[in-house]
């Protein structure tokens, strides 16, 4: 077998609707019905709630103010910079309404003028919609490109008394309510949503400057029912239904990534849970959340993960009530999927796998199982063709190794005003991903990013491997493993490790028991893995290990770390 693909039917996907017609008129699409008093979003500090018909006005007079004030037309990109936040949604389903593309900006503190030039002027936005956390940046970033001071519009009051000329959201809202209809809602001919673009969405930026990705109204609406009928949503007697209306999922990955964008907001929307928006991830408080609001659903990335199976808080917290959790971005070592199950002991436990050129999710937890497969990625979606392409051009067999490449409705149109780079990874309707698998019974094992695969005496040496084993050590909370130049091997692995707090004491200005430790840690892989697995290139202490807002680690700045180190003797890894 050359090709893989689900042998689940995929129903047929509208290609003649908007995404915010998808969500908000619920006979666009079957759906199971959400009962009257189950909110669609769920303030998390204030406990405040937002019902459909709420959302669905706040967004509909919010598309008359944009029209009236702006004149945001088909085709006008409108920049969206903001952390999780009650109206987000609004925003993007107003802005779809009027035919305007939204492009999301990581709202993190470390997001630079720089970088939001980039992708103002890449995406030639006309409009900014900022949280005030946002504005320093958003307006310095604005006046370098042209757009107007008054072109920013504030998404809550700020907390200064500092006036500002930017217009509220609540005043925008509340303009378009107070005047008669200024526009007329976009309609698609059969065909049309297929290639209009909804998302201007930035990949991850781990090599170069990051690329915007067109991803079109249909290929959103397709994922969502994509994973609708993989979980068998519209299926009565599908027994242990693992979405159903009424569950309360936790929003605590940002919205301006893929993941969070597609399967926490619009997934979670269109089947009938609540919200539950947090704009900042704190630990204590996410378990505080989670106790709270009666999460059931949890959708991490694996940090967070590892946080639940090794912070010492989490004991004094009563976890039962959930009963799903999915984790995501990165691939989850077995090891940790074994230590999750014993945190969450209700729940089902599993990963998905996606990106942002495949808008999003190409495999998934299968539905009848309590625990996914160790190792695995999870089932192919509905709707999902996948192949595995060797080095050598030949397609693989079941059980061999090589390049994931995969098709289905849900793909991107490609890479912004970029042809050189579509044309390398969206090749006659497939997607290259970049991802070295294996495929087996329709599931995705991902060994390793391509680039990231190490080659130690020849032999490959997947960095997560090493990392999911590190992360079992005690006294290890993070870690990223690369590899190093070696006359003799090739290469040699390296791990940059943050200790927990208890051996970041025991070994503060204590020479020898740093060395200990680290001796330590490499007879740890020693003791578990094949030879040249081991950690001959050393073990090297940061305080973080660096990533991209979705989790992702970015393992070329470590790449960059390790090449500024002084080359050293490899540490005897007998204690």
């Amino acid at each position: 077998m050359s090709e893989f693909r689900s042998t689940v039917p995929l129903p047929p996907i509208p290609d003649d609707i908007s995404i915010p017609q998808f969500i908000l008129r619920s006979q666009c699409t079957p759906r199971p019905q959400r009962p009257r008093n189950v909110p669609f979003f769920i303030e998390d500090g204030t406990g405040r709630t937002l019902s459909y018909e709420e959302v669905h006005k706040r967004t509909y007079n919010l598309a008359n103010g944009l029209s009236i004030k702006w004149d945001i037309a088909p085709k006008d990109v409108v920049c969206l910079f903001s952390p999780n936040h009650m109206d987000y949604a609004s925003v993007i389903w107003a802005v779809h309404t009027l035919g305007g593309i939204i492009t999301q900006v990581p709202a993190n503190p470390s997001y630079t003028v720089d970088e939001l030039k980039h992708q103002l002027s890449l995406t030639s936005a006309k409009l900014i919609v900022a949280h005030p956390s946002c504005l320093r940046i958003a307006k310095a970033a604005a006046r370098d490109v042209g757009i107007p001071d008054d072109c920013i519009v504030l998404l809550d009051a700020p907390s200064s008394s500092k006036q500002n000329s930017q217009v509220t959201l609540n005043e925008l809202i509340a303009l378009g309510g107070s005047q008669g209809e200024n526009y007329r809602a976009v309609t698609f001919k059969p065909g049309e949503s297929r290639t209009t673009i909804a998302f201007l969405s930035f990949s991850s930026g781990t090599t170069g400057k990051p690329k915007a990705v067109a991803v079109p109204h249909y290929a959103v609406i397709a994922n969502v029912i994509q994973m609708a009928t993989h979980f068998r949503i519209n299926d009565p007697q599908w027994p242990n239904k693992r979405l159903q209306p009424g569950d309360v999922n936790l929003a605590v990955l940002p919205f301006f990534h893929i993941y969070g964008l597609i399967v926490i907001l619009h997934l979670s929307l269109f089947y009938g849970a609540s919200l539950v928006v947090v704009p900042k991830f704190s630990f204590i408080d996410f378990l505080r959340s989670i106790v709270r609001f009666k999460i059931t659903h949890l959708f991490l990335v694996p940090p967070q993960v590892v946080l639940l199976c090794k912070h010492p808080a989490v004991k004094r917290y009563n976890l039962e009530h959930v009963k799903f959790c999915l984790s995501g971005a990165a691939p989850l070592s077995g090891e940790l999927m074994k230590q999750i199950a014993n945190v969450l002991p209700n729940a089902v436990i599993g990963q998905g796998y996606g990106m942002t050129e495949t808008a999003t999710t190409v495999c998934m937890i299968p539905p009848d199982r309590k625990m996914g497969t160790i190792g695995s990625a999870g089932e192919l979606t509905p709707g999902i063709t996948a192949r595995v392409v060797k080095p050598d051009g030949s397609l693989a067999n079941e059980g061999e190794q090589g390049e994931l490449v995969v098709k289905g409705p849900s793909m991107a149109l490609g890479y912004y005003k970029n042809p050189q780079a579509t044309a390398e990874s969206f090749i006659d309707g497939w997607v290259r991903t970049g991802d070295e698998v294996i495929i087996k019974n329709l599931e995705i094992y991902v060994v390793d990013r391509l680039k990231e695969i190490m080659k130690v005496r020849g032999f490959q040496v997947a960095p997560a491997e090493l990392e999911g084993h590190l992360l079992l050590h005690n006294d290890v909370t993070d870690v990223c493993v690369v590899g190093i130049p070696d006359d003799y091997s090739g290469e040699v692995p390296l791990a940059f490790v943050v200790r927990s707090a208890q051996a970041l004491a025991r070994t503060k200005d204590n020479e020898a028991e740093t060395l200990r430790l680290k001796k330590s840690l490499q007879k740890h892989v020693a003791d578990a893995k094949i030879h040249y697995k081991h950690l001959v290139g050393g073990v090297e202490f940061v305080d973080a290990i660096p990533k991209n807002p979705s989790g992702k680690i970015l393992r070329r700045v470590l790449r960059d770390k390790a090449k500024t180190l002084p080359r050293q003797p490899p540490v005897e890894a007998k204690l």
